[in-house]
């Protein structure tokens, strides 16, 4: 069995529903709105986000080192270590990419999931709750925190290289790594604002009817 978390289904259409009144929807609802929350902007994808982009910063400086030692020199051993340093780099980088790449779609599926369970009825009173107006700050601050310092890095380098003492390989490697931080950045920073704006609307969807009860099953049967 696979232990990796699963995504809960969206709502089910309005002809098959069971929930057999509306404070069983609005507890369904309730539940699986705050699983999807945390699993958007909770502190372990905030962890995992930074881990990775710190995965992509250690990819991009091995290949910086190879360019450097390359731009030292020849010989065997140089060549051996620039083939190492790059070979990993490369490997790395595009693992974190990759998984990044995955998080982010992952997300926009969330979201969807989200907008879905929260159209089904309004609680504006209770869904105060998945602001989560904490995490939005911290996913905010560690955004603009890193967002300036890689435009400082990818723009303030360059600008201050002089001939003869900086080299190509340098400056490349500083442009590289303000790149990824400022991409990161603006990853982050949107996450924070998308979730906000989605919890500022929740008190503006309309109750909509729950329907017919098909049967008397248990509320938790949609629940993930």
């Amino acid at each position: 069995m696979s232990a990796r978390p699963t995504l809960p289904p969206p709502p089910p259409p309005p002809h098959i529903r069971s929930w057999p009144d509306r404070a069983a929807l609005l507890a369904d609802r309730a539940g699986i709105l705050g699983y999807l929350a945390k699993r958007s902007l909770g502190a372990g994808a905030l962890v995992i986000f930074w881990l990775l982009v710190a995965g992509a910063q250690l990819g991009w400086g091995m290949i910086g080192s190879a360019l450097v030692s390359l731009s030292g020199g020849s010989g065997m051993f140089v060549d051996a270590v620039v083939a190492f340093l790059g070979t990993v780099g490369v490997g790395f980088l595009l693992a974190a990419a990759a998984v990044l790449v995955l998080l982010v779609r992952r997300d926009q599926r969330v979201r969807e999931l989200m907008a879905q369970w929260g159209a089904l009825d309004s609680d504006p009173v209770a869904d105060r709750r998945f602001r989560l107006p904490g995490l939005s700050l911290w996913w905010l601050l560690t955004s603009f925190l890193a967002g300036a310092f890689g435009l400082w890095i990818a723009f303030a380098v360059p600008a201050g290289a002089r001939a003869g003492e900086d080299t190509y390989a340098g400056v490349a490697y500083a442009m590289g790594a303000g790149t990824i931080l400022w991409i990161a950045a603006l990853i982050g920073g949107s996450r924070a604002v998308r979730h906000f704006r989605w919890a500022l609307r929740l008190g503006a969807v309309p109750r909509a009817p729950v329907g017919p009860p098909l049967s008397s099953g248990p509320a938790s049967a949609a629940r993930p």
